[in-house]
């Protein structure tokens, strides 16, 4: 062997090394599994911050505190490719007008009669921003509202949220501390783990108002959609439970087979634009399945899963049917009905539930 070859036998090795070492660095790289940014300013100058949580499968989630909002969920595909999978907006001063966030929704998601309701003997008058009725918290709900960073690890991808409504606030009794705390697992799962204790005897039905599009974009009317339960809550024409729980077998609103959505929604018109219910999934408090989302094209697949007795369906119906909402929650309207299960929360008996969004693809 010459001098001129062993001399470009040796750079080569020399080169090979150099790039094993240096690809070994990359792999070797720690995830970056928690960050946190400034994400605007009110005009009274109060701070919010973006959080960013990372998985080790490349998965992303971004959360904002203004309204304990999920801004972004990038989720893989059939081919490995990452998207966001939930509506969304770029700015504080858009989120505040945007009406399809990912948002935490307090203190009682969905619909009370009447906009009020008695407990203990006393008669509490609450905003009455659906028609006659109160949803979602009333005219500034927890969507709205100014939480703050309590808890983190700078190698977990986990955040837990904080938010005090104070006593009387949307004329809700008692000062209520609630907590979120969201963890991206390496399982490709978002964790939503809720807390909330109060001084005095009041109403609490918590839940994440997301907005899902498997796809990143278009209609959801062709997701297959898969909700493992035999009954349901009927209302009246301001979607008030009317107290009846009902068989889902034989209605347009039974999913106990895998369906698209799109197959039967018309039938709804023209009373509803699209879905709109409440499925019953059962009282125990272990975590049950709550449903399955299928995108085909994509081959994406959500699960969810939680320790609550119920499930709002609703399918984008103010958007174009370009979302899914599937909405872990107690009955609408449970404070009037007595056969439903209670949402009252008293001092030193805190409300603790939780969400599992488990993400597929094949």
């Amino acid at each position: 062997m010459n001098r001129v070859m062993q001399t470009s036998l040796w750079r080569l090795a020399v080169v090979s090394l150099v790039t094993f070492v240096f690809l070994g660095s990359l792999q070797a790289k720690p995830i970056k599994r928690f960050e946190m940014s400034d994400f605007g300013k009110t005009q009274e100058g109060q701070q919010f911050k973006m959080i960013t949580l990372r998985n080790s499968k490349g998965m992303r989630a971004q959360i904002i505190t203004y309204g304990a909002i999920v801004k972004e969920l990038h989720a893989p595909d059939k081919n490995g490719n990452f998207t966001n999978v939930l509506l969304t907006t770029d700015t504080l001063e858009k989120f505040q007008r945007f009406n399809g966030s990912a948002a935490v929704i307090g203190r009682v998601a969905n619909r009370i009669g009447g906009a009020q309701f008695e407990l203990d003997g006393t008669t509490y008058k609450l905003a009455a921003n659906s028609g006659k009725n109160s949803i979602h918290g009333g005219r500034k709900g927890f969507a709205q509202a100014v939480w703050t960073v309590e808890a983190f690890k700078n190698d977990v991808a986990s955040v837990k949220l904080a938010y005090l409504s104070k006593d009387g606030e949307e004329g809700f009794p008692g000062n209520l501390k609630t907590t979120v705390t969201y963890t991206l697992t390496d399982n490709n799962e978002l964790r939503m783990d809720y807390e909330a204790e109060t001084d005095k005897a009041t109403i609490v039905n918590l839940t994440n108002h997301a907005y899902w599009n498997l796809a990143g974009g278009g209609s959801c009317l062709d997701n297959i959609l898969w909700i493992p339960a035999e009954s349901y809550t009927p209302t009246d024409a301001d979607l008030i439970p009317t107290g009846e729980i009902l068989p889902l077998k034989g209605t347009i609103m039974d999913f106990n087979q895998p369906t698209r959505i799109g197959e039967r929604i018309e039938q709804l018109k023209p009373k509803l634009n699209g879905y709109d219910h409440n499925y019953i999934l059962g009282a125990g408090k272990e975590m049950k399945m709550a449903a399955r989302l299928t995108e085909p094209k994509s081959g994406r697949i959500m699960e969810v899963r939680t320790t609550k007795p119920g499930v709002q369906l609703y399918t984008g119906n103010h958007m174009a049917h370009t979302a899914v909402c599937l909405e872990t929650q107690y009955y609408p309207d449970s404070i009037h009905h007595k056969n439903f299960p209670s949402i009252v929360v008293r001092p030193g008996k805190p409300m603790k539930e939780s969400a599992l969004f488990t993400f597929l693809a094949k």
